[in-house]
């Protein structure tokens, strides 16, 4: 569902608090480094109360983005309503589907999870489950990039991937890396049962901590001399693997 805001960002501690509490969907805020007043303090509750991204940065990095008197605070409105996958999973089973889930670990370039987002939709899945921190800025680019499948398909922003990915589990989900990590390729794995695959950063790959928590991994033969694929890329391959054991 898309937010009709004229612009993706509004400034102000004051106009950041009113968005908040009037029940804004908010992507992430930028705070200025030694910000310390009293009204700062009521934003930093509603923040903490909210697990709402925000960094810490120059001033001159707010500077950059508005010339106008911002306060020392920039808030990022979100292009969607954001969801949450312990609600949303059981109504998936509801309606008799063998439930698809994308996890997406550091996949920060906002292009890659716009192309991503639409390939998942083509391809069926019922939800994507992004990282509070640490994701891509889910902003008009993003949107574009989707060709409006995140007009389409849930996006869950998880305050924990660990313990999101460990609910999975217990819900009778398998849980299917993408990692070059092993000696299994992805054509070799049942995609029929419930299923969650996870795609890390091409810089990062996928955190230890959730690879140890994996039921499988899974590679992509890579024939050339470059030893890696685009996220989005890698992304379409196993997705489009697990609509040839369903649909075939």
């Amino acid at each position: 569902m898309i937010k009709k805001e004229k612009s993706n960002f509004i400034f102000g501690t004051r106009t950041a608090i009113e968005a908040i509490r009037a029940g804004k969907e908010v992507d992430k805020i930028f705070i200025q480094k030694g910000l310390n007043n009293e009204l700062f303090a009521e934003l930093r509750k509603l923040i903490t109360d909210g697990n709402i991204p925000h960094q810490f940065v120059p001033i001159e990095k707010l500077d950059r983005i508005t010339g106008k008197n911002h306060q020392g605070v920039i808030c990022f409105l979100s292009e969607i309503t954001f969801y949450n996958i312990e609600n949303l999973l059981p109504g998936i089973y509801e309606k008799g589907a063998v439930p698809l889930l994308l996890i997406l670990d550091k996949v920060t370039d906002v292009r890659n999870f716009g192309a991503i987002c639409r390939t998942a939709e083509c391809s069926g899945v019922n939800a994507i489950i992004i990282p509070t921190r640490g994701s891509a800025q889910i902003n008009a680019d993003a949107v574009k990039t989707s060709a409006g499948a995140l007009q389409l398909i849930p996006v869950c922003r998880e305050e924990n991937l660990k313990n999101t990915i460990i609910f999975l589990k217990e819900s009778g989900v398998q849980i299917v890396a993408c990692t070059e990590k092993t000696d299994d390729y992805y054509y070799s794995l049942d995609f029929t049962q419930p299923t969650a695959i996870i795609m890390g950063s091409e810089e990062d790959g996928i955190s230890g901590e959730y690879l140890k928590l994996c039921d499988h991994k899974a590679k992509i033969p890579l024939l050339g001399e470059i030893q890696s694929l685009n996220v989005s890329v890698a992304c379409g391959v196993l997705l489009y693997e697990v609509v040839k054991q369903r649909v075939g």
